[in-house]
């Protein structure tokens, strides 16, 4: 019989491989870009994507996945073999994905034993829970077990990011407390942190380059770390970024890759983030 299955929403920008490799099901939640809808959008990763947004200037719609989604996600795994079910989502405090995915569980319920977790973050800051918890699952095949790690990782992950243009955050409307914080800004490049669930200001920083140092200088107070990953929209300075954490963190361990539709539509172009595990919190 198949082991514990993980399933997560597309908001975690897990890379294919990763996904494949560690058989993740991904449940991916609806885009919208200009003139291509959700269908055209779910065959299009997210360099194309990147490509397409610069080529068009549009910005991308999303919406949650519907509790059926999840629901034929979760039966899916079922008829796999599976007995058991994680489900990680982005915060509930920024999408209704979580929700769902509730919704979804209760319309199995008593055909596979399924257990969502809110991760509070997003990105790849996600990603690190779900890798945790795949990880757990395949080495104990005990749901407690996996779903205790999912929580316990939660607390201890932190995300960062820096955008390079305000105009797609304001337009996302999913800012929230962070909206003061952006309306007073003028050509300064902000720091916005995941906190509590949402996203809130964390600094201002008065050029590209000081607020990619920055970046870094929170990586290094953060201390010794159990994995470090980089999230970027299509960032022409993305290698000069890897180079300056690469002091604090092994760079052949660092995982990176593009910030997907879900999240990147609100963090517009050349927005490049950065989420860590603290050591010991696994």
């Amino acid at each position: 019989m198949a082991g514990i299955k993980v399933i997560a929403d597309s908001a975690c920008d897990l890379p294919d491989n990763l996904v494949e490799d560690l058989g993740i099901g991904i449940v991916p939640l609806d885009v919208r870009l200009g003139e291509w809808g959700p269908e055209e959008m779910k065959r299009v990763g997210p360099g194309e994507f990147w490509r397409r947004c610069a080529m068009t200037g549009a910005v991308a719609e999303t919406s949650s996945p519907s509790p059926g989604t999840f629901a034929e996600s979760f039966a899916h795994a079922a008829d796999e073999g599976c007995p058991s079910v994680v489900c990680l989502t982005l915060s509930s405090g920024l999408s209704g994905t979580y929700q769902a995915a509730r919704a979804g569980a209760e319309e199995v319920r008593g055909r596979v034993d399924v257990r969502v977790v809110d991760t509070r973050t997003v990105s790849v800051g996600e990603a690190m829970v779900v890798l945790e918890t795949a990880r757990v699952g395949a080495a104990t095949n005990d749901l407690d077990l996996a779903e205790a790690a999912a929580r316990a990782v939660v607390p201890n992950v932190q995300v960062f990011c820096t955008l390079d243009t305000m105009d797609n955050v304001r337009k996302g409307g999913r800012i929230g407390a962070a909206r003061a914080f952006l309306g007073s800004l003028l050509s300064v490049k902000p720091v916005l942190e995941i906190r509590d669930g949402v996203v809130k200001g964390e600094s201002r920083q008065r050029t590209r380059a000081r607020s990619l140092q920055y970046l870094v200088g929170l990586v290094k107070r953060a201390g010794k770390l159990d994995a470090l990953a980089v999230a970027h929209a299509a960032a022409v300075d993305l290698d000069p970024f890897l180079d300056m954490l690469a002091g604090v963190f092994p760079r052949e361990n660092t995982l990176v890759n593009y910030l997907g539709p879900v999240i990147g539509t609100h963090g517009g172009p050349g927005c490049l983030g950065v989420a860590y595990l603290r050591a010991g919190a696994a």
